[in-house]
């Protein structure tokens, strides 16, 4: 069967349907505010762990992976965003479209497993310590975390070159701030649509569920051991240890298993709450986990207390002459 179809040479981004124009500006200007608080605090910390050789642990080495990876997310997502409220030009390139789709995929399945190689690490400090120095090494997480970067790539590649087969014979329209797989297959028409969404629904499970089961057991098994130590002081100590981790890993999985369940049992969103659902849990993780790097990390959060207090002494000397 032969499909008759124009390809379409752009598509234009909707954003948020109900938003008045006079919020255009205010509205930019935020998502420019977020954009500089995820390129200032995910580029600190690579700088600052790239500068500190005793943060040059495996522990600190998966925070820099993610960091990389939320910087690349921000930069992928925001300035079309921006772009569009602040120069009023919501369209995109039939293939930069496609592009941009490949990369958030793609970035989200790359972090889900760079979390499973977070609570590894995690796993193996405290239900097998004495193992640790020996299981876990910068060289090992290196190529963990490696293997987080590649796993999703030939699957990605492979969601877009199959959506690329479909003829676009409905609207240009793309209903979301950014280009995503639902959004864009929801503009093709022909008998594959179902085949493509049911592909890339198992992919997609396998990319965020697979990890995800590994986390629950990883963190329910390290929740059991703290709870069988006697001492207090050392449940703490030992908790405080993977509480980042768990922040970052709660932040990352709690809004989308929300949006799918709410979305299952048929409570239905409005078009811009939607729309707002997805950037939240999209952007405010990567905006956000930089700080949970300084403010929940124990080894972090003391050499940026030693660095000011280099840096006021410093300071202090300079005024002084």
């Amino acid at each position: 069967m032969i499909t008759n179809f124009t390809r379409m040479r752009s598509f234009s981004i909707l954003g948020f349907p109900g938003l008045s124009p006079q919020y255009y500006g205010p509205v930019s200007a935020l998502f420019l505010f977020i954009y500089l608080v995820i390129v200032v605090g995910n580029i600190f910390i690579l700088a600052f762990v790239a500068s500190e050789k005793s943060l040059q642990k495996p522990t600190y080495l998966v925070f820099c992976h993610l960091a990389l990876n939320d910087l690349t997310f921000g930069t992928v997502t925001l300035p079309k965003i921006i772009s569009k409220y602040w120069f009023d030009d919501s369209f995109i390139s039939f293939y930069g479209c496609f592009t941009q789709m490949f990369f958030v995929h793609y970035l989200g399945s790359v972090t889900s497993f760079v979390l499973l190689v977070m609570a590894l690490d995690r796993f193996i400090a405290i239900c097998f310590p004495l193992r640790y120095p020996v299981l876990i090494t910068n060289d090992i997480i290196s190529v963990l975390c490696g293997f987080a970067w590649f796993i999703p790539l030939p699957l990605m590649v492979a969601i877009v070159l199959h959506v690329l087969t479909l003829p676009f014979c409905k609207s240009n329209v793309i209903a979301q701030c950014y280009c995503d797989h639902i959004s864009i297959t929801s503009q093709a028409c022909g008998e594959d649509v179902r085949k493509v969404a049911v592909t890339s629904l198992c992919v997609a499970m396998f990319c965020l569920l697979l990890p995800l089961a590994f986390i629950f057991f990883s963190y329910t098994s390290i929740i059991v051991v703290i709870m069988k130590m006697a001492n207090v002081a050392g449940r703490k100590k030992t908790l405080s240890t993977c509480t980042p981790q768990i922040f970052i890993t709660c932040l990352f999985y709690l809004p989308r298993c929300f949006v799918y369940v709410a979305n299952t049992v048929g409570f239905s969103f409005s078009l811009d709450v939607r729309i707002l659902l997805i950037l939240l849990y999209s952007l405010f993780p990567p905006a956000v986990n930089p700080i949970i790097y300084c403010f929940k990390t124990h080894d972090i959060k003391c050499m940026l207390i030693k660095r000011l207090r280099r840096t006021k002494i410093g300071i202090a000397i300079k005024l002084s002459y």
